[in-house]
C-alpha cells in the first residue's frame, strides 16, 4: 500500500485508554496519512477528562455523543454513522477503527465490501469476530509493552545488525507475549502450521520463497499477525528463530539484500 493512502481514524473513547494515542497515530502513519482523526464519547463524563490535552496536542477532533439511556452505547451509533458518511464522501482509501468492542464487526465488514482497507486496533481482549473483519489488526497493549522495553530491544537490534550476511541462527525461541489477561488470538503453533503450508504451496521449483511474499500471505490469513507480538522487530529473525527454515541472502543490483527461505 502506498504511504500516501488516506485514512479516517475513528476512536471509541469508551473502549480505548488515553495512553495509546501516540501508538495509534504512529502505527497508522506506517500505512498512510490520517486525514480524519475523530474520537467519540460523552465528554461530559468525568472519566474522559484525561483526554483533553492529548486531543489538543494531536489534533484529534472530539465528537460529543450523550449517553441518553443507561446501559446503551450511543457512542457506537455515532461512530458508525460518521464512518458511512465518510465512506460515501469518497475522500479516503481506508479506515482505522480503534476499539476493543465487537459491535464494530459489521461496520468493518461493510467498509471492506466497499473496497476500503480496514485496520483495527484494540487490546488483546478484542473478540475474534472484529479482528477477522479487518484487513489488519494491531494489539495496542502489546505494542505499548514493547515500547516500554525499547531500550533493551534497541541494543539487541544494534548487535544483530553488525553482521550483514545471511542471518545467523537466533538464540532462544520466540516468546508469545501476553496482553491484558489472555493469550493472543493467533498463537505461535497456529503460525507455525500456516507457515509450513504457505511455503509448501507457494515456493518455486527449487522450494525457495521470498520472505516478503510469506509475510504478505500470512498477514492476509491472520489480520492480527505481527512479529512484535512475539518479541521481534523484523520478519527474518522471527522466521529464523522458529528453526523450521534454511535462509539464504541474495543481493539486488543496488546492493540491498533479499532473503529467501525453504523448509528444512
Amino acid at each position: 500500500m502506498a504511504n500516501d493512502s488516506r485514512f479516517a481514524v475513528l476512536i471509541d473513547a469508551d473502549n480505548v485508554s488515553v495512553k495509546y494515542i501516540k501508538i495509534i497515530l504512529d502505527e497508522i502513519s506506517k500505512d498512510g496519512i490520517a486525514t480524519y482523526k475523530r474520537i467519540y464519547g460523552d465528554w461530559t463524563n468525568p472519566a474522559l477528562v484525561s483526554w483533553k490535552s492529548t486531543l489538543l496536542d494531536n489534533s484529534v477532533l472530539p465528537i460529543q455523543q450523550y449517553s441518553y439511556t443507561t446501559g446503551k452505547n450511543s457512542t457506537d451509533s455515532a461512530m458508525i454513522i460518521d464512518a458511512m458518511d465518510i465512506l460515501y464522501s469518497e475522500q479516503v482509501d481506508g479506515f482505522c477503527l480503534v476499539s476493543s468492542d465487537s459491535d464494530f464487526t459489521r461496520l468493518a465488514a461493510r467498509l471492506r465490501e466497499s473496497g476500503m482497507t480496514v485496520i483495527g486496533m484494540g487490546e488483546s481482549k478484542t473478540p475474534n469476530s472484529f479482528i477477522a473483519a479487518c484487513n489488519k489488526f494491531k494489539y495496542l497493549d502489546i505494542l505499548s509493552a514493547a515500547e516500554e522495553e525499547e531500550p533493551e530491544d534497541a541494543h539487541k537490534s544494534q548487535s544483530a545488525q553488525q553482521s550483514k550476511k545471511a542471518p545467523k541462527k537466533a538464540k532462544g525461541k520466540p516468546e508469545q507475549k501476553k496482553g491484558s489477561d489472555q493469550e493472543l488470538k493467533t498463537n505461535l503453533n497456529t503460525i507455525r502450521r500456516a507457515l509450513r503450508t504457505i511455503v509448501r504451496e507457494n515456493s518455486d521449483e527449487d522450494n525457495w520463497i521470498f520472505i516478503g511474499k510469506v509475510g504478505n500471505i500470512l498477514g492476509k490469513r491472520y489480520p492480527d499477525f505481527d512479529v512484535r507480538n512475539y518479541g521481534f522487530t523484523k520478519l527474518t529473525p522471527f522466521l529464523d528463530s522458529l528453526d523450521m527454515f534454511e535462509i539464504k541472502e541474495e543481493r539486488m543490483e543496488n546492493g540491498s539484500p533479499q532473503y529467501y527461505i525453504h523448509l528444512k
